[in-house]
C-alpha cells in the first residue's frame, strides 16, 4: 500500500514541475526595445521591472489558465522575435477573457450581425 501512495506523490510532484510557467530570455527583448524607442523615456531598467513583475503574476496565476490556452501563448510569445513575459501575460488573459464570454452572444460585439440586404442601418 504504501508503494502506490509514493508512486502517487511521485506523480504529483511531476504534474507541479512540468506545470511551471518557460523560462524565458527576455533581456534581449528590452535591449531591443530601448533600440528600437518603441517607448521614448522608457530605459531598459523599466523595461526589465516590467519583465520581472509580469514573470512574478504569471507564476501566481499560471495554474489559472488551460493548457491550450498556455501552449498557444508560450508559442506566440517566443516565436519570430524576442520572448517577453510581458507578452506572453498578455496573451494567457486575453485567452482567459476571451474564454469566459457568453457563447452565442453576438448582441454586445455586433459580430455576426449584418445589415446587409436588410433596409436597416447599422
Amino acid at each position: 500500500m504504501s508503494a502506490l501512495l509514493q508512486i502517487i506523490a511521485v506523480g504529483s510532484n511531476l504534474v507541479l514541475v512540468a506545470d511551471k510557467i518557460p523560462e524565458l530570455k527576455y533581456e534581449q527583448s528590452c535591449r531591443a526595445a530601448v533600440e528600437a524607442a518603441t517607448m521614448p523615456n522608457r530605459n531598459q531598467d523599466a523595461c526589465l521591472q516590467d519583465e520581472k513583475a509580469a514573470k512574478a503574476k504569471l507564476q501566481q496565476e499560471w495554474t489559472g489558465f488551460t493548457a491550450p490556452q498556455k501552449a498557444h501563448c508560450v508559442k506566440l510569445s517566443t516565436t519570430g522575435g524576442f520572448p517577453s513575459y510581458v507578452e506572453l501575460l498578455t496573451c494567457v488573459e486575453m485567452s482567459k477573457a476571451a474564454a469566459e464570454l457568453p457563447k452565442g452572444n453576438t448582441a454586445a460585439t455586433g459580430v455576426g450581425r449584418s445589415t446587409v440586404g436588410t433596409g436597416s442601418k447599422p
